[in-house]
């Protein structure tokens, strides 16, 4: 620890070599691999979805791949695969998982980083009870099975409204001093979350994602676009320590709803297909009630090791200014691969 970062990161193939590092990037593989090991043995798909996709509505700035066979048109590196595992809902495919890298480009700190990754879950015909259940369990076998210690069982429950009234925010720790000194895990479920918050020009906008159901007694609203402020979603997110270590919802899985929610956003309808015509033409073919949830997998180590920022966590992540580890990216490209792209860089002033 008392080595320079960014040197051990130009030198991460040595720093790798270290039994802090060796311990840490072995308990991340055994988490993954516990975690698919329960999802296969409850009938999951594992099922990959594309790299390369269009550009998103799901909250970051996308990073984005110039098209070579399409001048001037870019694909982005996915946020999520939120659109495209609701779309294998609606495919038939009842029960999802994957593996799955997240790229957004948003600023940097201890527990955020350009890349990370998820275990990602979908299930149709189920209640939001169902989805925390199964996470929960596969959560509780995973950790439990590593040597692990949960502070409470089954994981409390805290409505989004007395998170913030009693710690001041949606993330928190549970853990005593001793907890903390016995590598205690203290999970959490934070629930009735609002579906809508003001921007800073006035505006609506969602606060998890868009493509969440809000709570039954709240349809009506959402759908007439009344007390919008008051609207509660059918989101959820898992805390432990501190940290935010999974976050889901069930979906919207029907056309209104999901052209509801865009209105409210200040969306016109010709906006909206635009922008999701794709979700809102398969749902009309037929979409299942669905739900599911991401568990970071950065984060869940933090917990299981101790380390403080996810780039302890991951073999070769990125240094805090945003370059890579060992090679030196980004770099420019050569004016030959920018005229086989169509493009032409401007510097900022």
């Amino acid at each position: 620890k008392d080595v320079d970062e960014l040197v051990r990161l130009k030198y991460r193939y040595l720093d790798l070599r270290t039994e802090r590092m060796q311990k840490n990037i072995k308990v991340r593989s055994d988490f993954v691999r516990k975690c698919r090991e329960f999802l296969f043995e409850n009938d999951f798909t594992e099922i990959e979805t594309p790299l390369l996709t269009q550009s998103s509505p799901e909250g970051s700035r996308d990073f984005v791949v110039p098209s070579r066979l399409h001048p001037g048109k870019f694909y982005a590196l996915p946020q999520s695969p939120q659109q495209y595992k609701q779309l294998l809902m609606t495919a038939g495919f009842e029960k999802y998982f994957q593996t799955a890298r997240a790229l957004r480009d948003e600023d940097l700190r201890a527990d955020r980083g350009f890349e990370h990754t998820q275990i990602d879950i979908e299930m149709s015909f189920v209640e939001m009870e169902e989805v925390i259940n199964k996470t929960e369990d596969m959560i509780t076998k995973t950790v439990e099975s590593m040597g692990y210690t949960i502070k409470q069982k089954p994981f409390p429950r805290v409505t989004y409204k007395e998170s913030m009234e009693k710690y001041g925010e949606d993330k928190f720790d549970l853990r005593t001093e001793e907890d903390k000194e016995n590598g205690v895990l203290a999970y959490a479920w934070v629930v009735e979350f609002p579906f809508f918050e003001k921007t800073d020009d006035g505006k609506w906008t969602f606060t998890h994602n868009p493509f969440s159901m809000p709570i039954p007694e709240h349809i009506d609203w959402l759908l007439k676009g009344e007390n919008i402020e008051q609207i509660v979603s059918q989101q959820y997110d898992l805390v432990c320590n501190g940290f935010e270590t999974g976050g889901g919802s069930i979906r919207a899985h029907k056309r209104e709803i999901l052209e509801a929610t865009y209105k409210v956003m200040g969306n016109s309808k010709e906006e909206t297909e635009k922008k999701i015509g794709h979700m809102l033409n398969a749902f009309d073919y037929g979409t299942p009630p669905h739900g599911g949830i991401a568990i970071g997998v950065e984060r869940n180590v933090m917990n299981l090791t101790g380390e403080d920022t996810l780039r302890d966590v991951q073999a070769f992540p990125m240094t805090r200014g945003g370059q890579t580890s060992v090679m030196e990216g980004p770099t420019e490209l050569k004016e030959e691969q920018l005229k086989e792209f169509g493009l032409e860089v401007k510097k900022k002033k």
